[in-house]
């Protein structure tokens, strides 16, 4: 069985010598993650800092922030199970005797799932219980300078239908801490949580809320974890685990809790009250915008005695997150052809932002079915709300990018195989959005055998406007040259301007700095796709016929920052430099 609680995995850490133990006096605003971000970026350990001013609670920071981290947490039996799972579903349909006999340890492990009640003596995070300005020992941390306060950085969001209680949902939502007794809940409109409260709210009911920090790290994967609506996160926390996990009855009424979380928040969030929630540095790399949301008002704060307070810090890629977002990923690659058979591997790119770019293989065994694939990904829970869908049928390795886009370039017909869909529903919050609560999605297609052979270096001469020209990858050429600001006209241009030059190259990023775009696969994903709105950003000639748009080479793709883009998050100088100066005392020994 995994690690069963936060303390388990930071013991383990501290044997493995991957645990920096930070004993000088840290300001959670801004120095704590700062520290933690300068961490991250020379991959080293995780962090545990002792002496947070203003709490009494130590905060670990770091924890899933690299490759062998999350390996060796989750191990591999989570993935391996998942693997037998999809299997056995295929070679038990039609079910038979020996067929089910044959997986009979499959079903001795399925057996495990579920949950668990204990005594509420044995339950840790019942060690001490706040009810009177409960959030008022709890550290304040502040990411970047421009947040507009602190927020819970691993709030553990849980909620039950009030008209179906086995309905429930396990998810990551933003809780800004307004006061000591009252937090803001940034619920996304196409999340579980969100129709908990929508549901409440129509019928003129607060709705119940608790959020746990901490308990098994399994606890957090699932809440992450992008699943079906109707499949429960706790169970996808004890499939994780290998083992029940173990929940407590409140003894003041109420959710059941993980017994061996950190801290167990209890509240009401009422309907049609609202406070102003934002801004906040956003794992994209950009601040959200301000917005009127949702509040709770806090009824009570339980907590183990020696509780740890883990926390993360959102920025811009490749930040911790991404190392658990490879894991859910790899875990869940199974699921996907049994929910959509004619998909045979499916990714989504974190590097480029929450649900911006995903690429799929998918089976072609008649003409256009990749069409009928990617309409069926659309469609599907969280990938509904992706921008760009990139699909092939060739059996690529989708976590190379470079490759993935040769192999769909290669294939690539303009006419046919480009689709923009504007006036779609867009994952809010998207404050680089030109419309309000409306986005767009693109769909590009390369199926088939290639019909064309793809440059690799540029040898076309001057373009006009353009003072830079950097390959990406076979096909993808990056270009520099005015700002949008100074020339927002330039892609329209460059696109004459490439089609006089009859120019191989099928695609052509026009991005503020090429060199940089085309630097890197974290950078090319960051720099064209996180401020991406196809509808608004892709330029080619085009002609209609018959309603349908027919486009042709070369696309352009034009991700220069607009005036309407968010602010790109960049952290304080003077705390950068406070960090520097201090770095040996928060390290003595290096």
């Amino acid at each position: 069985m995994a690690y069963g609680n936060l303390r388990q995995w930071i013991e383990q850490l501290r044997k493995d010598k991957d645990l920096a133990v930070i004993d000088t006096p840290v300001d959670p605003h801004l120095e704590l993650a700062e520290i933690h971000r300068r961490v991250v970026q020379e991959e080293g350990p995780a962090l545990l800092f002792t002496s947070v001013k203003g709490t009494a609670f130590p905060v670990a920071t770091n924890l899933f922030g690299s490759v062998r981290r999350v390996n060796q947490v989750f191990g591999t039996r989570p993935e391996q199970l998942m693997k037998s799972l999809a299997g056995a579903v295929e070679s038990m349909l039609p079910p038979t005797a020996s067929g089910i006999w044959k997986e009979k340890g499959l079903f001795f492990d399925m057996l495990k799932v579920g949950v668990r009640n204990v005594p509420q003596g044995e339950a840790p995070v019942l060690g001490v219980c706040h009810s009177v300005d409960p959030l008022r020992g709890l550290p304040r941390i502040t990411s970047w300078h421009k947040d507009n306060g602190s927020a819970i950085p691993l709030p553990l969001v849980y909620t039950e239908s009030i008209t179906n209680p086995q309905n429930h949902n396990l998810g990551m939502y933003r809780v800004q801490l307004h006061d000591d007794s009252v937090t803001g809940i940034h619920w996304h409109n196409h999340k579980g949580g969100s129709f908990h409260y929508r549901e409440a709210e129509l019928l003129g009911e607060a709705l119940p809320v608790s959020v746990f920090i901490g308990g098994p790290p399994a606890l957090t994967a699932a809440a992450v974890a992008p699943l079906p609506e109707r499949l429960p996160e706790l169970l996808m926390a004890s499939f994780v685990m290998g083992g029940r996990l173990p929940m407590v009855d409140d003894p003041l009424g109420g959710h059941r809790i993980p017994a061996e979380a950190e801290f167990a928040i209890r509240g009401l969030v009422p309907p049609l009250e609202r406070r102003t929630e934002g801004p906040f540095g956003m794992r994209s790399g950009y601040y959200s915008g301000q917005r009127h949301l949702p509040v709770m008002h806090v009824q009570r704060m339980w907590h183990r005695k020696d509780a740890i307070y883990p926390a993360t810090i959102a920025g811009k890629p490749r930040q911790e997150d991404y190392y658990l977002g490879e894991f859910i990923q790899r875990l869940m690659a199974p699921a996907y052809p049994l929910l959509m058979p004619s998909v045979r591997a499916l990714w989504s790119y974190t590097e480029a932002g929450t649900n911006a770019l995903v690429s799929a293989v998918v089976r072609e065994s008649y003409s256009r079915e990749a069409l009928v694939s990617a309409f069926r990904i659309l469609g599907e829970g969280q990938l509904s709300l992706s921008k760009l869908l990139l699909l092939t049928s060739e059996p690529v390795d989708l976590g190379d990018f470079p490759k993935l886009l040769e192999t769909v370039l290669e294939r690539f017909d303009p006419a046919t195989d480009l689709l923009v869909l504007d006036n779609m529903s867009p994952d809010l919050p998207d404050d680089s959005s030109p419309k309000p609560s409306l986005g767009s999605k693109g769909i590009i297609m390369g199926v088939g055998l290639p019909v064309r052979e793809l440059p690799r270096s540029y040898d076309e001469g001057g373009l006009p406007g353009i003072t830079d020209a950097i390959p990406y990858c076979g096909g993808c050429l990056a270009v520099s040259g005015a700002s949008y600001e100074e020339d927002p006209e330039l892609a329209r241009r460059l696109i004459t301007a490439l089609r006089e030059k009859e120019t191989a190259w099928p695609l052509v990023i026009l991005a503020d700095n090429a060199a940089e775009c085309a630097a890197s696969q974290t950078s090319f994903l960051w720099s064209v796709f996180s401020r991406l709105h196809p509808a608004d950003h892709i330029y080619a000639a085009s002609e209609v016929n018959r309603h349908h748009i027919s486009y042709k080479l070369p696309i352009v793709i034009d991700a220069r920052r607009k005036p309407n883009d968010p602010e790109e998050l960049h952290p304080s100088e003077d705390i950068v430099q406070k960090v520097e100066q201090n770095w040996k005392q928060y390290f003595p020994g290096v």
